[in-house]
């Protein structure tokens, strides 16, 4: 098993480019360097589990952090892309959806359902063990999915 967990960016409401490049870099093509090796590991051997952690902020466009959301919607269609190159294969691939964790990452005062991180983790390690294809977490954060995805 592989957990892939690269996401980083700023907020950047002057639209710089160097911020933006930050979170491209890191989210996009450091990412899918990762997941490639992985996965391209697991197809050798026909078996493996890959686990990528990507974001409800890439749901929908954060205008406050442009490239962090589009980099996130990046992550979560290619993840959904290797789940469906998988199929009829040994391997698994397991998306975890988090909302706002309580991390240094999550700035600002007042911020909406931010989660404590043995919370996230505990659920995060229950949807692993059951090699679940996705996961929001925590479940709260399902319901503003579903509002993201149908609105």
């Amino acid at each position: 098993m592989a957990i892939v967990c690269a996401g980083t960016g700023d907020i950047n409401t002057e639209l710089l480019f160097e911020k933006e490049l930050g979170a491209i870099r890191t989210n996009v093509v450091g990412w899918t360097a990762a997941v490639d090796c992985i996965y391209n590991h697991f197809k050798q051997q026909d078996k493996g589990h890959l686990v990528t952690i990507t974001s409800i902020g890439g749901l929908a466009g954060e205008p406050a952090a442009p490239a962090y959301s589009a980099t996130k919607a990046y992550q979560i269609n290619y993840t959904q892309a290797l789940r469906k190159k998988s199929k009829k294969t040994g391997i698994c691939v397991t998306e975890i959806r988090p909302g706002l964790v309580d991390t240094d990452m999550a700035k600002g005062e007042g911020l909406f359902w931010v989660m404590p991180p043995e919370k996230v983790a505990k659920q995060i390690t229950e949807a692993i063990a059951r090699k679940r294809s996705k996961v929001v977490v925590t479940k709260r954060w399902r319901i503003i999915s579903f509002l993201l995805k149908h609105l």
